[in-house]
């Protein structure tokens, strides 16, 4: 087992200098942390033999890290473009929520929600207060998330007499998480196959075609879940108009308007919430990944109106919204609405857009950008498994997501340096697999 032990301070950042693995104590300025004692392959191998095999790693260990670069057990260091999946947005061994994370461990770790939680009603007013919400429920995942957003949307109609109102609307390329529920509103089969038979209640559209969703909403749709922008399906930015005409469409019809914004949320595009850029307030959103900095935390925020159909017995989370999770989301969310730091985030975002725009200006291989903020993507022409591979062998972490595109999410406090660095990665990577 893991733990943190002896630090040491970089300015900003904690870092740990040693660690302690069942008794062992390792000094991580090694080159090779873990010595003679383990080998890096010894737990890989350990993780073939204890540990599910429902992902497909790299063959590399991460062990320490600092800002937006990583180390892993040998002691080669990363530029990291993964953020954890847009899960840390203030990089890696950030002292401010380190310390968060340490005082609250010191206090209360969880209590139930039994009981008042005061990091939880403290985060709650933060969030409902920079957002079209009035309520907030905590949960641990995206995917609790939007499965909350799902049953609030069904008992919301259900309280209205209209049982036969649980019908909801997504979209073609969409990803809403892997429980049941949230799998049959994923719009990809890929994710679903062999989860069969789907629930019911569910229809999938093409995202930005208005008209497909006007032919497919009913009298019995309770709600349409949208991404602003969609992460897992591509980094597919929502044509002008689209979101406001589907605001239009919901008030029409009567039915909720949800956005998941489990990965665009927090900063990610250069505002907090993505649904800003587009001037459409939706009736509830969903979050999760960056909210608490890494630490497991989802969210479900939602206007008094709808909120009000959740009541005591209706739904719950044993850890949501526990003390130490609402800790370090409140250290993560007040860092994030700090003065200048949404502001920085939108510069360094266009900076990455200009840089891969002359990239793709210089190879063909690239069919478009596409992002907002620092949510980046490149289409390619083939593949780019391969190239993040390339990339990561070279010092760069970068995801691969719809088979071609090469997605980019570094923590938001990143800079025009490391930009260049990781564009002058895959320029040099694209030129050696000739991709010209």
């Amino acid at each position: 087992m893991l733990f943190w032990g002896a630090s040491s301070l970089l300015t900003g950042y904690a870092k740990a200098s040693l660690y302690v693995i069942e008794g062992l104590v390792i000094n991580m300025t090694d080159n090779n942390p873990y010595g003679t004692a383990m080998e890096s392959n010894d737990f890989m191998t350990m993780n073939k033999e204890y540990v599910f095999n429902t992902y497909g790693r790299a063959p590399i260990m991460l062990v320490q890290g600092a800002g937006c670069r990583v180390r892993d057990s040998l002691g080669k260091e990363y530029l990291d473009f993964v953020a954890g999946l847009a899960a840390c947005p203030l990089g890696h061994g950030h002292r401010g929520l380190a310390n968060a994370i340490s005082e609250q461990a010191g206090k209360l770790i969880h209590v139930s929600n039994l009981f008042h939680i005061e990091p939880q009603i403290l985060l709650a007013r933060l969030l409902t207060e920079n957002s079209f919400a009035d309520k907030a429920f905590f949960c641990n995942s995206g995917a609790e998330a939007n499965e909350g957003a799902i049953k609030l949307a069904r008992k919301y109609f259900h309280d209205r007499g209209q049982h036969d109102r649980y019908h909801i609307v997504t979209m073609e390329n969409s990803f809403h998480g892997r429980t049941l529920a949230t799998l049959a509103a994923t719009g990809q089969t890929k994710y679903r196959n062999g989860f069969e038979p789907h629930m019911p209640g569910f229809s999938h559209v093409p995202f930005g075609d208005i008209r497909a969703l006007q032919g497919a909403v009913s009298d019995r749709t309770s709600a349409v879940l949208i991404e602003p922008i969609q992460g897992e399906g591509g980094v597919r930015v929502p044509p002008d108009g689209y979101l406001p005409a589907v605001r239009d469409l919901c008030n029409r019809t009567g039915c909720l308007l949800m956005f998941d914004e489990v990965q665009t949320g927090m900063g990610r595009t250069g505002r907090l919430f993505a649904y800003e850029h587009f001037g459409v307030k939706p009736d509830v959103i969903t979050l999760a990944k960056g909210i608490a900095g890494g630490v497991p935390m989802g969210a479900l925020l939602a206007t008094d109106e709808v909120a009000q159909a959740f009541v005591p017995g209706t739904h719950a989370a044993t850890f949501g919204g526990n003390p130490l999770s609402c800790a370090a989301a409140l250290a993560v969310v007040r860092e994030i609405l700090s003065e200048g730091f949404l502001e920085n985030v939108r510069r360094v975002g266009n900076y990455l857009r200009s840089r891969l725009e002359q990239l793709a200006e210089r190879r063909d291989i690239i069919t478009e950008v596409r992002g907002v903020g620092l949510m980046q993507a490149i289409d390619l022409k083939f593949p780019g498994a391969d190239f993040s591979t390339k990339m990561r062998e070279a010092g760069v972490l970068v995801n691969c997501t719809s088979e071609t595109v090469l997605r980019f999410l570094p923590p938001l406090i990143v800079t025009e340096g490391e930009i260049d660095q990781m564009v002058d990665v895959l320029d040099s990577v694209l030129n050696r697999e000739g991709a010209d």
